[in-house]
């Protein structure tokens, strides 16, 4: 969405709502899509004293994937952004500052950007999942699996030795 602020670029004090949904549904992360619902975004641009404030939500549900016990779950994301917009830069350095189009802000990238930079590389359905067994795979969470206790090798002598002290 493209948003047309040239009715408020000049004039100290004014505002300019926004609300739309934005489709993410093809972005891929690793091989999953966990943008699978649209994403609701509004907010409101600012004039304040010749300086343009964006203050926006992002909100969505996310469908994902545990990297500890492979289940899919669900999760909300509710993504405030909140950035400064120009018509020029003064410095070059300012790179924090979103430059405008011939008086449009382009939201849709402005927003898919926040939100690809907001994902954690990680996710877990909770943060007590006790994932998966590394040995038979059986999931940790439904209670303890059948397999013993694998000894490393190079340490098996001295499993021997504690054997013989609790005897």
């Amino acid at each position: 969405m493209r948003l047309d602020l040239r009715s408020i670029i000049h004039v100290p004090g004014a505002s300019l709502p926004f609300q739309f949904e934005l489709d993410l549904s093809q972005l891929d992360f690793y091989g999953e899509k966990p943008f699978a619902h649209p994403v609701r975004v509004s907010g409101t641009v600012r004039n304040m004293a010749d300086a343009l404030l964006l203050e926006g939500t992002a909100e969505t549900t996310l469908e994902l994937v545990c990297d500890r016990c492979l289940k899919p779950f669900s999760q909300a994301l509710r993504l405030p952004v909140s950035t400064l917009l120009a018509e020029e830069l003064e410095d070059e350095e300012n790179d924090e500052i979103v430059l405008l189009e011939n008086g449009h802000a382009d939201l849709t990238e402005l927003f898919t950007t926040a939100l690809v930079l907001s994902m954690d590389a990680k996710h877990v359905c909770s943060e007590d999942c006790k994932g998966l067994c590394p040995t038979c795979g059986a999931d940790l969470n439904n209670g303890p699996c059948n397999c013993g206790k694998e000894i490393d090798p190079r340490l098996a002598v001295l499993a021997q030795l504690l054997d013989k002290e609790n005897e």
